[in-house]
């Protein structure tokens, strides 16, 4: 027998109630926390409807074309799958994100970079545009939102994957930023060349899981998400003295480096900037859960 039709039972009546329920009783089975959630999510991109339409609609029979695309979401996501890559989409700091597996997915935590960096873009440059580089964009989630946050900004982006970088310049354009984002190819710095000048702002979220622990996280992300993007190194902090050492060469005076950095890395990660002479001003920001998420470091050249 077909797997898709092991989805639902043979008598199922195709009511959207119906439907929803047993759906959300397959990924209960597969062992997923947020069943409900997902089961009513997949069903409203099938039918392209909102979850409110969902609510409403319980009494609505699905046509078989419907029924069979949302059993297809289904069975992805009782592969674990993560939702994101399913809808090909992710909200982050209010925009909306094509995501694939090429690109990790955009988390609410890294929201926290982006207020940082608008406080330091506030704090310290006021009106003046800013230069801003990020590395390992990823989905250019960070640099599209500071894109439309600082409309006098000139964004330059680097990764050292081509298909991450396709998704983030279409990610661009969809929020009409592109024209100040320099989209380019390689590994954190190298591909930035002098015409670039020096930076303002250096973000980035680099990868900080440690090696051993990829393959503990839950599946949605051991087993989907690129682990280039995820692996730090033994200790995770590979990336983090890579940019601690590079940095400093296209920092502007007064320039700083904002990352995020995993939940328990603040000391090491601040001791490694510390360590660089070239830096000033280390500190560690909390998230909303009242763990390290942010650390930013200063150019210890005041310039003028």
């Amino acid at each position: 027998m077909d797997a898709q039709a092991t989805i639902f039972s043979a008598d199922d009546s195709n009511c959207l109630r119906q439907v929803l329920w047993q759906g959300a009783e397959r990924l209960v089975h597969a062992g997923i926390e947020t069943a409900r959630l997902d089961a009513e999510v997949l069903l409203g991109h099938a039918l392209a409807l909102t979850r409110e339409e969902i609510v409403l609609a319980g009494d609505l029979r699905l046509l078989p074309e419907q029924v069979r695309r949302y059993k297809e979401f289904l069975l992805r996501r009782r592969r674990r799958e993560p939702i994101a890559y399913i809808l090909g989409r992710q909200e982050f700091w209010s925009l909306d994100f094509h995501v694939t597996p090429d690109v990790l997915i955009p988390r609410p935590e890294t929201e926290r970079l982006v207020e940082i960096a608008l406080e330091l873009a506030r704090e310290f440059f006021k009106a003046q545009p800013l230069t801003i580089l990020d590395i390992s964009t990823g989905s250019g989630a960070i640099a599209v939102s500071l894109a439309k946050e600082l409309p006098a900004s000139m964004i330059w982006a680097t990764d050292i994957s081509g298909a991450a970088l396709k998704i983030a310049g279409g990610n661009a354009r969809r929020s009409g930023v592109a024209d100040r984002i320099h989209f380019l190819h390689g590994d954190l710095f190298a591909p930035v060349d002098e015409a670039a000048g020096r930076f303002d702002l250096i973000v980035s979220n680099p990868p900080y899981i440690r090696s051993s622990e990829i393959d503990t996280l839950e599946p949605e992300v051991s087993r989907w998400e690129p682990r280039g993007a995820l692996d730090g190194g033994v200790d995770g902090l590979d990336f983090y003295r890579r940019i601690a050492s590079q940095a400093f060469s296209y920092l502007a005076p007064r320039g700083a480096v904002a990352l995020e950095i995993g939940a328990d890395m603040g000391k090491e990660v601040a001791n490694i900037f510390a360590e660089v002479a070239n830096y000033a001003d280390v500190s560690v920001y909390r998230d909303y859960a009242d763990r390290d998420r942010v650390i930013v470091a200063q150019n210890r050249t005041k310039g003028v």
